[in-house]
C-alpha cells in the first residue's frame, strides 16, 4: 500500500492546537481502511450479520503468554519530554454506564478486525475528542499487523457486550500511527488513531424493484414466492420486463434443442466471456440459440470479493468481467463485476413450477458521529511522569501460569501512578515506555490510560494506551503493563488524524450513500 509521508506543516495544521518545539520533525503514516461507504457497509454487515455471530466468534488479540517480557529502567532520558506539555479537552455524552467502584466511561469499547490468517480478533479502545468527532485511540498493533499492513474489516463498537452494539458500529476509514512502528516495528510508537465513519445499526429490510436491487451496493437477497400458472401468465402479460420478475423452475434434461423445437422446452442462459457476448447476434423475438440474452452489471462488490474473483478468473473459474476504479492518486475506490449470457433452449420435463421473485435490500439507520453519540476523551502529551492514571480495557488472556481471571466480556480497570523513569524492552525495540502496576492481561491491548479521570463526568485525558504486558517478579503472572510515552511526536500524529474528515454510510431512508 502506498504510504503517505507528508510534513505536518505542509498539511496546513494549526500550530495553536498542538505546540511542540521547532526542532521536532513529525513522522507518521496514514493508511486507508474502508473509506468508501459501500465497503464500510459490507464490513459492518460482516460483523453484525446473523445477530452478531462474527462478533461473538472473535478472540482477543494477544501476545504469547509465555513470552511476556521484563522491563528495564533506563537513566539516559529519565522521562524528559520533547517539548511543552499540552491538553485537548474532552467532550461528554449523556447517560454513561456505571459500575460499583469506578464509573465506566461510555467512550470505551472494542475494536474488531480480521488478521492475515483470517482469524476474527479484538482489542480495547476509546473514543477521543477530535475536530470531526470521529476518532478512536488504540494500540498500533491493534490496527497494523507486524511486518504487513492494516488489518481487514476494522470496526469500533463502543459499549460492546456479548455480541451487542448498543450505540452502533463505527467502521474505520483512515488509520494513523508512528512511522517507526509501521517501518521498523518500534514499539515506542505502539499507538494508533483511527478516523471512523458515522455509526449505524441494521434495522430490517425493504422490498424493491429489480432495477433498484441491481443498483444497491449493500446487503440484498431474493425470496421466491411459488405461484399458480395462471398468476404467472397474467403477471408476465401485465408487467412484462418492467414489473416484478417472474421465473420458472423446470425439471430440465441435459438435452439442448433448437429454438423451433415443438416439444416442451425452457429458455435458459449460458454464461460467456465479454468477447463472446460481443460476437453473438443481438437478441430477437424468435429467441434463437446463441443470441444475446442479457448483461448483468457492472454490480458493486467488496474489495475482498474482487480479489477472490480475480484469483478464480486466473484459474478459469470466472467468465465475467472484473473492473476497478481509482482516484487521481491511483488509490482503488470501487470494485465491480459484470456477467454476460447467451440464449439456449433445452428440453423440459413434465414438472414445471412458477415463481414470483421478491427483491429485498437490507436497511440501516445512521447513528451519527461517534463523539456526538458517546463523547470523546481528552488528549494529553508531554506530561510529567508519575501521573495518576485510570486504565480501562477488556482483558481476556490467561496469565503465563494458566490462571484465567478475566473473560474479556466486560471492561475492567486499574488505577495508580505511572513510573517516574523510562523503561526499555530489548526484544521489542522499546526504550521509552511508561509503566503501571496492573494485572490486566491480553485483550486489554489498546485500552486508554486516562490522566485526571473525573469519576463523575467519566472523562479524562488519554495519556497512553496499553501496549505490552510484563512479569517483573518472575512468578508467571502479569504484574505490570506499559504504554508508549505520549510526547510531541504522538501529538503530531494525533493532530494529523484530527483533520481526517469522514461521512455517513447510509442516508435518512437507509440507502447506501456514495
Amino acid at each position: 500500500m502506498k504510504r503517505l509521508l507528508i510534513p505536518l506543516a505542509a498539511a496546513g495544521l494549526s500550530a495553536a492546537l498542538l505546540a511542540h518545539p521547532s526542532s521536532a520533525v513529525p513522522s507518521w503514516v496514514s493508511d486507508n481502511l474502508m473509506p468508501k461507504p459501500a465497503d464500510a457497509y459490507s464490513t459492518a454487515k460482516f460483523w453484525l450479520g446473523a445477530n452478531g455471530a462474527a462478533l461473538r466468534k472473535a478472540t482477543q488479540y494477544h501476545w504469547d503468554a509465555k513470552d511476556v517480557s521484563k522491563l528495564v529502567a533506563t537513566q539516559s532520558k529519565d522521562g524528559a519530554p520533547d517539548g511543552k506539555p499540552g491538553l485537548t479537552a474532552a467532550t461528554s455524552a449523556p447517560k454513561p454506564s456505571a459500575s460499583k467502584n469506578v464509573n465506566l466511561p461510555k467512550t470505551i469499547g472494542k475494536v474488531f478486525f480480521v488478521d492475515s490468517a483470517g482469524r476474527h480478533r479484538w482489542c480495547s479502545a476509546t473514543s477521543v475528542q477530535a475536530r470531526y468527532r470521529n476518532l478512536v485511540a488504540t494500540a498500533g498493533h491493534c490496527v497494523y499487523e507486524t511486518g504487513k499492513d492494516v488489518y481487514a474489516k476494522w470496526i469500533f463498537v463502543p459499549g460492546y457486550y456479548q455480541g451487542k452494539a448498543p450505540w452502533g458500529v463505527y467502521v474505520g476509514a483512515y488509520a494513523f500511527t508512528a512511522y517507526d512502528l509501521d517501518t521498523y516495528d518500534d514499539y515506542d510508537g505502539d499507538f494508533a488513531f483511527v478516523a471512523v465513519h458515522n455509526g449505524f445499526s441494521l434495522t430490517g429490510s425493504k422490498e424493491v424493484t429489480k432495477s433498484e436491487f441491481t443498483a444497491w451496493g449493500g446487503d440484498k437477497w431474493i425470496d421466491q414466492e411459488e405461484v399458480k400458472k395462471d398468476e404467472y401468465d397474467t403477471g408476465r402479460e401485465k408487467y412484462g420486463s418492467a414489473g416484478p420478475y417472474w421465473s420458472k423452475d423446470f425439471d430440465v434434461t441435459p438435452d439442448k434443442v433448437g429454438h423451433d423445437y415443438k416439444g416442451e422446452k425452457a429458455l435458459t442462459r449460458v454464461e460467456v466471456t465479454e468477447a463472446d457476448y460481443a460476437k453473438a447476434p443481438a437478441g430477437t423475438r424468435d429467441d434463437k440459440n446463441g443470441e444475446q440474452y442479457e448483461k448483468v452489471g457492472p454490480t458493486p462488490i467488496s474489495q475482498e470479493t474482487y480479489k477472490k474473483l480475480v484469483a478464480d478468473k486466473a484459474d478459469g473459474k470466472v467468465l465475467g468481467k472484473l473492473d476497478v476504479t481509482k482516484d487521481a492518486n491511483g488509490t482503488e475506490t470501487g470494485w465491480f463485476e459484470t456477467h454476460y449470457y447467451l440464449k439456449q433452449w433445452v428440453k423440459a420435463g413434465k414438472t414445471v413450477r412458477y415463481f414470483r421473485d421478491h427483491y429485498f435490500m437490507g436497511m440501516a439507520k445512521d447513528m451519527g458521529r461517534l463523539g456526538d453519540v458517546v463523547g470523546g476523551q481528552g488528549f494529553a502529551w508531554n506530561q510529567p511522569r508519575g501521573q495518576k492514571v485510570t486504565v480501562f480495557g477488556y482483558p481476556g488472556d490467561p496469565h503465563p501460569d494458566g490462571d484465567k481471571p478475566y473473560t474479556g466480556v466486560t471492561p475492567k480497570w486499574c488505577s495508580g501512578k505511572t513510573g517516574t523513569k523510562t523503561y526499555q524492552v530489548n526484544t521489542f525495540r522499546v526504550e521509552e515506555h511508561q509503566v503501571l502496576k496492573c494485572s490486566m492481561t491480553g485483550g486489554a491491548d489498546g485500552g486508554p490510560w486516562l490522566m485526571k479521570y473525573d469519576n463523575g463526568k467519566r472523562t479524562g485525558y488519554v495519556n497512553g494506551v496499553t501496549s505490552m504486558f510484563h512479569d517483573q517478579d518472575g512468578n508467571d503472572r502479569i504484574d505490570y503493563i506499559s504504554s508508549a510515552y505520549f510526547d510531541g511526536e504522538v501529538a503530531d500524529v494525533y493532530n494529523k488524524a484530527n483533520y481526517a474528515e469522514t461521512k455517513s454510510i447510509v442516508g435518512p431512508n437507509g440507502e447506501l450513500l456514495k
